[in-house]
């Protein structure tokens, strides 16, 4: 198959978590054999119009990520070239959207647009670019309701969660560095303050927690847990790779997820897939809670709270639950079927023009 990524702004570019999900799809599609174009500005220097990183052609149309008009411009006629099968777009910048209508029609394949979700408002671009799609893909339901909300098809919206490595998962040794995991950036919407107040309510209880992520809030977090007389139970670990967060995950036995806002849980996910017990604080701008719901059920080993007063009180009843490494009911979030997802996506559409 011959997907064309539409994509001004790569993951190479700028490191979000839109971008990586884009990036993990093009390289999983291309460790599979297929043959994945991103159309995309240049992020590499020299005049060479193409770079290859893992496994995957990167086409500079543009020199750089401000010339979107110029990279719209030349889209379509660059994706005919490439005799692209499917085109599958970034939702951001919104514009581009279009563009990569243009493009799909041009070259005869339908246009699947992942959406993240990560626009401040939703304005005419937005918008327009929704009904363009031919499926949009969103990585939570919360998304989904968003996109739903400002013009999307009801029956052309599809759900597909962000992915994780089942075998790097098993592969890393446990980690016992504390109880209690948080793990985000550390900026004005982390809410760390939320699981810093309730485990000063526990102060009376043998636990230690860990702190994973860096960021402008860091030093004030830091203060505010030796205001509350927790400061020598806690790790700061700031910034890991991605084996370092694993086994950490893999040696705790709670994850506390509090932030205000999240389009999906990604640390939550790795957590709950290395045996971690799930806390969730419910906050109407964050999907963290989707993944306590397992197939219309409440899942047996995480906590939705409210409170800080409903958090300590959901550590301490997690303290007397079992000590997984790993749990196996999250492998359908492993790459491969995430992957497969995303080709009955490709699949479903292409027969829709006659394609497949």
């Amino acid at each position: 198959m011959r997907v064309a990524f539409v994509a001004l702004e790569t993951a190479l570019h700028v490191d979000s978590e839109a971008n990586r999900r884009l990036k993990g799809i093009a390289e999983d599609l291309a460790a599979r054999g297929h043959d994945v174009c991103v159309f995309c500005a240049k992020w590499w220097t020299g005049d060479i119009p193409e770079w290859e990183h893992e496994d995957v052609t990167y086409r500079g149309l543009v020199d750089d990520i401000e010339s979107e008009r110029k990279f719209r411009y030349a889209l379509p006629m660059a994706v005919r070239k490439f005799g692209a099968e499917v085109v599958h777009a970034a939702g951001r910048p919104a514009k581009q959207v279009s563009a990569a209508k243009k493009a799909a029609r041009v070259a005869r394949a339908p246009l699947i647009t992942d959406w993240y979700g990560d626009c401040e408002e939703y304005g005419r671009a937005h918008r327009k670019a929704l009904r363009k799609s031919d499926r949009v893909v969103t990585p939570s339901e919360m998304v989904r309701t968003h996109v739903w909300e400002h013009g999307a098809a009801d029956d052309g919206v599809e759900v597909i969660p962000n992915s994780i490595d089942f075998d790097l998962l098993q592969s890393v040794e446990p980690r016992r560095v504390a109880d209690v995991v948080y793990a985000r950036r550390l900026d004005e919407g982390a809410n760390l303050e939320s699981l810093l107040l309730a485990l000063a309510e526990l102060r009376q209880v043998d636990w230690s927690a860990v702190v994973i992520g860096d960021g402008p809030e860091r030093a004030a977090y830091e203060q505010q847990a030796r205001d509350l007389r927790i400061d020598d139970r806690i790790t700061w670990l700031g910034e890991c790779d991605r084996e370092q967060q694993v086994a950490v995950y893999r040696g705790a036995h709670v994850f506390a997820q509090t932030a205000r806002e999240c389009l999906f849980a990604t640390e939550l996910l790795w957590a709950l897939a290395c045996g971690c017990i799930g806390i969730v604080e419910y906050h109407a701008d964050s999907s963290a809670h989707e993944l306590l719901v397992r197939r219309d059920a409440e899942f047996d080993r995480g906590f939705r709270t409210t409170s800080e007063q409903e958090l300590a009180a959901a550590i301490s009843e997690a303290a007397g639950m079992e000590r997984y490494t790993v749990d196996d009911r999250f492998a359908e979030f492993d790459d491969r079927q995430i992957l497969e997802r995303y080709l009955a996506c490709y699949r479903e559409e292409m027969e829709s023009v006659g394609l497949f």
